[in-house]
């Protein structure tokens, strides 16, 4: 294919027009976008990194043996359960991920055991982490205040941090503001089929985001469009590259990085005239960190 990066014909406000009937569209970014609640927007990678960077130096991971586990129930707070590990300074407290987790490890039904009284589900709990076969788990706590159990996992988990892929993207997108070629994407104007990428980075248009379990983060280089052939009246056929990664240090994702080459994104982030789509995963198993 014949591809050459232009200065292209562009309106007065920097656009360009598009095609989105070429290509596919993709939705993935799209769902992202319409999941998140304000607080896990960000409108700079640096603001992003500060954040999950800040939580990993707050957090600690080891190795538990089950048998050793003892379940907190509080008889006056029917919701209070923590857990009290060997070695630790003060119980800790699943949260509803690493909740699930915990009775995913030993086999008992998480969605029952958080309908039942914290005394009642800590005996469950207790009587699961005794008989428990593999002996050990992988725990992940984070001090904020107080100790927070983040994520409960096989022994063989291999944690890679979220701030990791943060850092790793900035170091060839800076800020993802525009001080580099990769940006937060701009947006099409359906009216007249012109794509403008400079447009402000709000908490509606970011597309930088992470929660308590998961960052996702989805750049673009529409400062720079290619041509890619012509159509048929003869103008350039425009496209531009982006990406989207996504982890969790916590096991409720894998690793995983797309890259493509589209026409537009839209105001609710779909992403059109989508082509040359490649996507790679990486389990979080036992050597993963080290790929």
């Amino acid at each position: 294919m014949n591809m050459q990066v232009l200065d292209a014909g562009r309106d007065a406000s920097g656009g360009y027009k598009v095609d989105i009937t070429r290509g596919e569209r993709v939705g993935r970014v799209s769902s992202e976008w319409f999941s998140r609640p304000d607080d896990e927007r960000f409108l700079s990678l640096g603001e992003l990194a500060a954040m999950v960077r800040g939580r990993a130096d707050h957090s600690r991971s080891r190795l538990v043996e089950t048998s050793r586990i003892h379940v907190e129930a509080s008889r006056s707070n029917a919701e209070r359960l923590a857990l009290v590990l060997p070695g630790a300074d003060a119980p800790v407290e699943p949260n509803h991920w690493s909740f699930g987790q915990l009775a995913a490890q030993i086999g008992a039904p998480a969605a029952y055991l958080r309908q039942l009284p914290a005394a009642l589900a800590g005996i469950n709990l207790q009587y699961g982490l005794t008989s428990h076969r593999a002996e050990q788990i992988k725990t992940y706590e984070t001090a904020n205040g107080r100790v927070e159990l983040r994520a409960v996992t096989g022994p063989d988990y291999g944690r890679i941090y979220d701030h990791e892929l943060v850092e790793a993207v900035q170091r060839i997108a800076g800020n993802g503001t525009g001080d580099t070629r990769w940006k937060v994407p701009g947006v099409l104007d359906w009216s007249t089929g012109i794509y403008n990428p400079r447009v402000d980075i709000t908490k509606d248009t970011t597309t930088l985001y992470a929660s308590d379990r998961d960052v996702f983060l989805f750049l673009v280089d529409d400062l720079n469009p290619i041509e890619a052939g012509r159509l048929p009246d003869g103008a350039p056929d425009l496209y531009f590259r982006g990406f989207y990664c996504w982890n969790s240090e916590v096991g409720a994702k894998t690793l995983g990085i797309a890259s493509f080459y589209l026409r537009a994104v839209c105001q609710n982030r779909n992403l059109w005239g989508v082509e040359d789509f490649q996507e790679i995963t990486i389990r979080h198993s036992k050597y993963a960190a080290s790929r």
